[in-house]
């Protein structure tokens, strides 16, 4: 069954075939040498506006609600920035392969084995895309009834049509149309989110102690927090560096990227620290507004619209890569028509049937069980094989060399269970509490499940996991 992505979308004959406002041709069929375009430096605004998005204001709240003072949660806050340099990096991938990462990650588990983490990561996509838009959605809705334009229901349904369709086009047209619209909207809301900053740092109570220190417990959960946003990029960074030149450099991309990620997160993150030592942030878009003057508020209604809109474009984006992966016999274009579907019915049912926000919340975080452990074991092959593989047996099936036992790679298989399993022993979450967690001092350890996946398929494969290298 060689050439099993054939079905993937065709390729197109030059590099006219991924531009703004029309429909990309490829998915995760490798992108040939001669289409490839753009810099470095679109990676920054790619990172800077998909992370200009107000969950890191709750983020930020949330290091502080668990016992932090200001400058601890603010040290937690650069800390979670900081990763975005390993998953900005992870884009060489990309660069090197010209396809997907879940493609890519099919070198460390194997093409079957690779399959169940697919399935998870399009399911935690599409989760995050619910969340994100239902957000949205209620920032909009808010600010029509502040008009007096629509009744509730009238006003959330016009709100739910207008950021689903403003996702679902640019996401529908691809990659050009993504960095595209990144770009320009990061412009719009880095300064509205500048005078976000400007109004709420001043009156930041930097010198409040806790009533009691955070322990491992506060200091943990405040990490995971932080660092759970960055990491659900894992499986994402090769589907924005695939068209990239082969000649990119590593440095390049990763400081630009990094930079981008780092620098929205960590000042958004900020800000809702800031928020938190002067208001009550337990409904944080109400406890912020509460700190605006009047007339800036309905700006701070469309600077939370704007930025759930980036944050979902870029995840509805990869979710139709993800589904060819999975082997969905269509187009990009046409598979992402499945997960807008999808996120159009969750949003619904969020809004006008149930409010399942907070228990969708509670899975998809429960789900960092098997992605830290999936990004570890992604990480260390990279590393391994300095991140040249074999292209073309990527996409080759059982006749390729990543098929290994029956489409499993039994190190990758083996490491990532022993992640899991560690990662299940430690995890605190309001659906599942490890054993080990109460002997720790109630410390979530959930995120060094990387580190020990990572390991052990350091241990089992650093013999056979090899970088690439072309015959003659």
């Amino acid at each position: 069954m060689a050439q099993q992505d054939t079905s993937a979308g065709p390729a197109g004959g030059n590099a006219s075939t991924d531009q703004v406002f029309q429909v990309e041709r490829h998915g995760i069929d490798p992108i040939p040498v001669e289409e490839r375009h753009g810099g470095a430096k679109d990676l920054f605004w790619l990172w800077f506006g998909s992370n200009l998005t107000f969950t890191y204001v709750i983020n930020g709240a949330l290091a502080v609600a668990f016992g932090l003072s200001f400058w601890q949660a603010t040290a937690v806050v650069v800390v979670g920035g900081l990763s975005f340099f390993a998953i900005s990096a992870a884009g060489l991938s990309g660069v090197r392969t010209g396809t997907a990462t879940l493609v890519v990650s099919r070198a460390a588990f194997g093409v079957r084995g690779n399959w169940p983490a697919g399935m998870l990561n399009w399911v935690v996509s599409i989760g995050y895309t619910i969340v994100n838009t239902v957000v949205g959605v209620l920032a909009l809705e808010a600010f029509f009834a502040d008009l007096g334009w629509a009744s509730k229901d009238a006003g959330r349904a016009l709100a739910l049509l207008i950021t689903l369709a403003l996702t679902f086009a640019v996401a529908l047209w691809g990659h050009a149309t993504v960095q595209f619209a990144e770009r320009w909207i990061a412009y719009v809301l880095a300064a509205g989110f500048a005078v976000l900053l400007v109004f709420l740092l001043p009156g930041a109570e930097t010198g409040t102690t806790p009533a009691a220190a955070p322990g491992a417990s506060g200091w943990s959960l405040a990490f995971v927090v932080m660092l759970a946003g960055p990491f659900s990029y894992v499986p994402m960074p090769a589907d924005y560096t695939r068209y990239l030149p082969s000649t990119t450099s590593l440095r390049s991309l990763t400081w630009y990227g990094a930079l981008g990620g780092f620098v929205s997160s960590v000042a958004l993150g900020v800000a809702g620290v800031a928020a938190t030592t002067q208001t009550d942030m337990t409904d944080a878009v109400a406890g912020t507004e509460a700190l605006l003057p009047g007339w800036f508020q309905p700006l701070f209604l469309a600077l939370v619209l704007g930025g759930s809109v980036t944050n979902s474009i870029v995840t509805l984006y990869s979710s139709s890569l993800n589904l060819q992966v999975l082997g969905v016999p269509w187009s990009r274009s046409q598979a992402i028509l499945i997960s807008a579907a999808v996120t159009a019915a969750g949003s619904l049912y969020a809004l006008f049937l149930t409010d399942f926000t907070s228990s969708l919340l509670s899975f998809l975080s429960l789900l960092i069980i098997v992605f830290a452990p999936w990004g570890g074991v992604f990480l260390a092959d990279m590393l391994m094989r300095r991140c040249r593989y074999d292209a073309p047996a990527l996409h080759a099936g059982r006749d390729g060399a990543y098929w290994y036992r029956s489409g499993h790679h039994p190190a990758g298989m083996a490491a990532l269970l022993a992640g899991m399993v560690f990662a299940a022993l430690t995890c605190d979450s309001e659906l599942w509490t490890g054993p080990l967690v109460a002997p720790l001092g109630g410390a979530d350890l959930t995120l060094l499940g990387s580190l020990v996946s990572g390991g052990v398929y350091w241990a089992l494969a650093r013999r056979t996991v090899v970088p690439h290298t072309t015959p003659g």
